[in-house]
């Protein structure tokens, strides 16, 4: 009986992340960022559960993603506390722009008077 073994081809693959202009990363060819991927693994999602949840990803890219966080842990929480940091003054610019208070009566008064 003749036994044939399997040749294993190592090679150097690509992490699929890409910076979008808005300095977000994202996974694969994707909108999902990265983000999302840490997070959800973060708070105990699976590679699988991640892919039901955000199907244009694949299992792979997720994998590859959850990979990456996990070999550069330190750098990849900093890029997350600085993206954390741009979403609240991001939300603070937006509250100061357009005060929440009072909003539902002001929208209630244009719409009974036809200007909405």
């Amino acid at each position: 009986m003749e036994i044939q073994s399997a040749t294993l081809i190592v090679t150097t693959e690509t992490i699929p992340l890409q910076m979008d202009a808005g300095g977000a990363v994202r996974v694969g060819n994707t909108r999902v960022a990265l983000d999302t991927i840490v997070m959800g693994f973060m708070e105990g999602a699976t590679a699988e559960e991640i892919v039901q949840q955000y199907p244009s990803v694949s299992l792979a890219d997720v994998c590859y993603a959850i990979g990456y966080y996990l070999w550069r842990r330190p750098e990849v929480e900093a890029y997350l506390d600085r993206r954390r940091r741009q979403a609240e003054r991001v939300r603070q610019q937006n509250v100061s722009r357009f005060d929440p208070t009072g909003i539902r009566e002001r929208l209630l008064t244009r719409q009974a008077s036809g200007r909405l």
